[in-house]
């Protein structure tokens, strides 16, 4: 990671305190780790959670009175109003515009379908798709590539930690907007819920970032968010407004942040997270009642009023539980598959991405052709349906949505797959949800309509175009639990609107393996409590069925992508391990008063963004760690030349020269740079006091602590930089620095490749005397790889 200074130790250990392994591999950690934001390849950092406690930190705390004190709270609940406000707005804004230019598409080509006019309204139809794609593709590839995508592996990293550039700007704001909208017009197996999660949480942290000089909003008020923990809380917040916004479930999406998103919570976030939704929830009823006067054009039955799809009374027995389980089973197999499958292709599309923004944006205009043919071929497979005689609505359908397209049947009939077709995702499923329609459709159009969604799903995905996987998912989902009930049939009490239900509940628990957000999410979507023991069933089976296989869809996405993500436990074999069997150096170290010229060359020569102070004769008897400075503080510095003449203590002249604001976080992007600086052959030579600057009490380990448990504190504390300082005093005051980088599995196997479980298994046999040959070796892998059930993690 492009960040922070690795540790170095050059002697030995004692007896007494020498870990587990004592062969030793120095190497230098990599200062120019990269992950996959969005579409492009980007340096990543991390974000300092920690709060540097130097004098300038503890005079702005003293004086602060009761009136900075309420600023600072009421500026919270502010912040989080105003993130709910604008979050609602943009989320209606959306599916206003979903709604409406997809209803144009869909109109103009049911008109020419209705005129018999088959080629054109393939024409029509297939071009609007592509040129929608086109535009999505191009905005992203050239305005802001961190757009594309769902945007919830970036927010996800973001909560724990990790800073990739470019993620949460305004650029990325806007394009995000715009090309949800235009790329979930198209047609294409993509949703709006990860966009919206992004969307919220731009909205959030451009709302934190403490004021703009540049548009002149330098209220003082503003000052108390310019750090990345209150940053991160805001954050949250608009995560969870995103889902809030997406689906109308305030509860759910505060439920969503906490246990998919944040890596950090406590009671008084929750209580914010829960107002911001609120907020979100009274916002959008207002906005619905307008479209609901018929104000809004073709916004139509799905959307955001999905809320209402499932109202019925339900009635089921005791012998409704097995088709339930087996649904749960079903999901949590099929869940792990799509997830393993969407790994793979998503290696694919990055490998012909780093060709070049050409062959990104051909991808996308592929998959769109494709999907444009597949959508008006298929429905020409089916047979056509009599209307029923007590259907709820016109029989076909003229118009916008409904459940019966006419497509190319003759008067009095319904094309039941192009009613799935050609109708926008929300609508789709709102087809799928629907009560009393058990004759509505046939057993090979589901089984269809299931494959399609299944495979476009997964290549929609990774193209350069935002796209979330939240709506492809419970599409896919209700197509094949209606397709169980429909297979179970009289056997069982249930309705296939249910079954759909259950089925979207199973393919989403196996997929993305949450529980109690997904549970309450669906119950806010179908608005009936009675669905909840059997959703809770189905949830907790599929997900348990799927952690046999592989994670988290999200969480592999970010391991494809790259970014270094801090799980909650820790690996078996980091218990073998000390933290100073993965330090690696060299150590750059800072003394309490410093040459300029010697910071200068430090920061111009490593990336690390952090740097022990020390202090040494005559201004202590003996080498002692005073604390740990900043990158962005010593570049401050710089930039104020307070410099002196002498190496002596500044003392209490640093608090004329310097406030706490000069050592603020900077806005988003506005980082400044050491060869930005210019100083002179006499300024070289001056001297800088660093002990004002210097966290004095920063989180400090000895070099004999477990690794695991170096890994605990890292995380739950959210830290940057973990100190490892020797257990025996009579050594260098500190051994070097733990960062995020030092924890991950690539570079603790990387220097104790003999960890690896498969070869820590196969060295075991060996020493029993068993010998393997290849077959058995393949076997032994196959179920070392089936054992590691995510369940049960140490």
């Amino acid at each position: 990671m492009s960040e922070d200074a690795p540790p170095f130790q050059t002697q030995d250990h004692d007896s007494l305190t020498i870990p587990l392994l004592s062969h030793r591999q120095r190497s230098i950690n990599s200062t120019s780790q990269v992950a996959i934001v969005g579409a492009n390849v980007c340096p990543i950092e991390s974000l300092d959670y920690e709060i540097a406690e130097n004098d300038f930190f503890k005079q702005d705390w003293r004086a602060r009175g009761k009136v900075q004190i309420f600023q600072y709270i009421f500026m919270k609940w502010l912040l989080c109003f105003l993130i709910g406000g604008f979050v609602s707005l943009a989320g209606f804004f959306n599916n206003l515009a979903v709604e409406n230019i997809a209803g144009v598409k869909f109109v103009i080509t049911s008109n020419m379908m209705l005129a018999q006019r088959y080629w054109m309204a393939f024409l029509v139809f297939s071009l609007s798709n592509l040129a929608l794609t086109l535009f999505a593709a191009i905005i992203t590839a050239f305005i802001s590539p961190a757009a594309a995508g769902s945007g919830i592996p970036e927010v996800k990293a973001y909560l724990n930690g990790v800073d990739a550039p470019g993620i949460l700007s305004i650029r990325t704001l806007i394009v995000k907007i715009v090309g949800s909208i235009a790329a979930v017009s198209s047609s294409l197996l993509v949703g709006k819920a990860g966009p919206m999660v992004h969307t919220g949480s731009c909205i959030a942290a451009l709302f934190g970032q403490g004021g703009s000089r540049r548009y002149g909003l330098t209220w003082k008020w503003l000052r108390f968010f310019k750090n990345d923990r209150d940053r991160r809380d805001l954050v949250t917040c608009g995560s969870a407004a995103g889902i809030a916004a997406a689906f109308r479930a305030p509860v759910g999406g505060v439920l969503f942040a906490l246990e998919e998103m944040a890596s950090w919570w406590r009671s008084a976030l929750l209580w914010r997270a829960f107002f911001t939704t609120a907020v979100v929830a009274i916002i959008l009823r207002a906005l619905i009642d307008v479209c609901l006067s018929g104000k809004c054009g073709l916004f139509g039955k799905g959307g955001l009023i999905m809320f209402d799809v499932y109202s019925a009374n339900v009635s089921y027995h005791l012998a409704d539980v097995p088709p339930v389980l087996a649904l749960g089973v079903i999901g949590g197999i099929l869940g792990s598959f799509y997830n393993f499958l969407l790994v793979k292709v998503l290696k694919v599309y990055n490998l012909v991405n780093e060709k070049g923004t050409f062959y990104k944006i051909f991808i996308a205009c592929t998959i769109s052709i494709f999907t444009s043919c597949l959508l008006f071929g298929l429905p020409w497979l089916v047979s056509c349906q009599s209307c029923p005689s007590d259907a709820s609505e016109d029989c076909p359908t003229i118009g916008r949505s409904g459940n019966y397209k006419k497509f190319q049947c003759p008067p009095g009939h319904y094309n039941d797959l192009a009613s799935l077709i050609f109708n926008t995702n929300d609508d789709a499923i709102r087809n799928l949800f629907s009560k009393n329609t058990d004759s509505e459709f046939q057993l090979s159009t589901m089984l269809i309509f299931f494959v399609t969604c299944f495979i476009l799903s997964i290549f929609s995905y990774g193209i350069v175009a935002p796209a979330g996987l939240f709506v492809p998912v419970i599409v896919t989902g209700a197509s094949y639990g209606r397709f169980i009930g429909m297979l179970i049939g009289s056997w069982g009490n249930l309705s296939h609107g249910l079954y759909a239900v259950l089925g979207a509940a199973s393919f989403l628990g196996g997929s993305m393996r949450m529980t109690v957000s997904l549970c309450v999410i669906i119950l806010e979507l179908t608005n009936n409590l009675l669905l909840l023991p059997l959703i809770m069933v189905v949830l907790l089976v599929s997900k348990t069925v799927a952690d046999a296989f592989n994670g988290n869809v999200y969480d592999l996405i970010m391991k494809v992508k790259g970014f270094p993500y801090l799980e909650t436990h820790a690996e078996p074999y980091m218990r073998q391990l000390t933290v100073a069997d993965v330090v690696s150096g060299p150590l750059q170290l800072c003394h309490g008063i410093e040459k300029v010229g010697n910071i200068v060359h430090i920061l111009k020569t490593t990336m690390h963004h952090g740097f022990p102070v020390i202090d040494e004769s005559p201004h202590s008897e003996s080498p002692v760690l005073y604390g740990l400075i900043l990158r962005a503080h010593l570049i401050a510095l710089l930039k104020k030349k307070a410099f002196l003449c002498t190496p002596v203590q500044l003392g209490a002249d640093a608090f004329r020269h310097f406030s706490s604001d000069d050592f603020a976080k900077k806005g988003l992007g506005n980082v400044d740079k050491i060869e930005d600086i210019e100083l002179t052959d006499e300024e070289m030579e001056m001297f800088l006091d660093l002990h004002p600057f210097t966290n004095a009490s920063p989180y400090t380990v000895v070099d004999t602590m477990s690794l695991a448990k170096a890994l605990i504190l890292f995380r739950e504390v959210g830290l940057r930089h973990l100190l490892v300082i020797p257990k025996i005093s009579s050594r260098a005051p500190v051994v070097g620095i733990l960062t995020r980088h030092d924890f991950m599995p690539e570079h603790i196997l990387g220097l104790h490749p003999s960890l690896h479980p498969h070869l820590a298994r196969r060295r075991r046999l060996t020493q029993r005397g068993i010998t393997l040959n290849p077959y058995e070796i393949c076997i032994l892998h196959l179920l070392q790889e089936l054992r590691q059930v995510r369940i049960f993690q140490p």
